[in-house]
């Protein structure tokens, strides 16, 4: 008899709840001082800038390219074992920012540092949508 292990999944707080709404309608929304401008990413309380509380919400475009990797071998949770391996792709968005998320491989593609990426949001439950890129398409 197997045993299903959840998955742990993200709890939003009053800093990051804007975040997973976002990401829920698909939407990757980037924390900016409604001050000075700064954009942020992870969410923070006060701007690093200028040191303003006021906030407003930006929403990325998704574009970007691969600054690094990493290969998932083990996994850091039982629930993820079956998923193995799995690269986790740190990105440069064109908004001057880096975001993490995972990387879905296209056949033909090679991931480099550099590569064009774009955003998707993957629905892992209810509610809740974590990023994922890949390969943009030449235009």
């Amino acid at each position: 008899m197997s045993e299903t292990i959840e998955r742990p999944l993200p709890h939003p707080s009053e800093l990051s709840k804007a975040y997973w709404q976002g990401t829920s309608e698909g939407r990757l929304l980037i924390q900016t001082c409604a001050n000075c401008g700064k954009m942020r990413h992870y969410p923070r309380w006060m701007c690093d800038a200028c040191h303003s509380f006021d906030v407003r919400w930006t929403e990325a475009c998704g574009r970007g390219q691969v600054h690094s990797w990493m290969v998932a071998h083990h996994p850091f949770h039982a629930a993820f074992k079956s998923e193995l391996p799995y690269t986790l792709v740190t990105v440069d968005l064109e908004e001057g920012i880096r975001a993490v998320g995972r990387y879905e491989a296209r056949s033909g593609t090679d991931l480099r540092i550099g590569l064009p990426v774009v955003l998707e949001m993957h629905r892992v439950a209810e509610g809740i949508a974590l990023p994922h890129f890949r390969p943009d398409a030449p235009k």
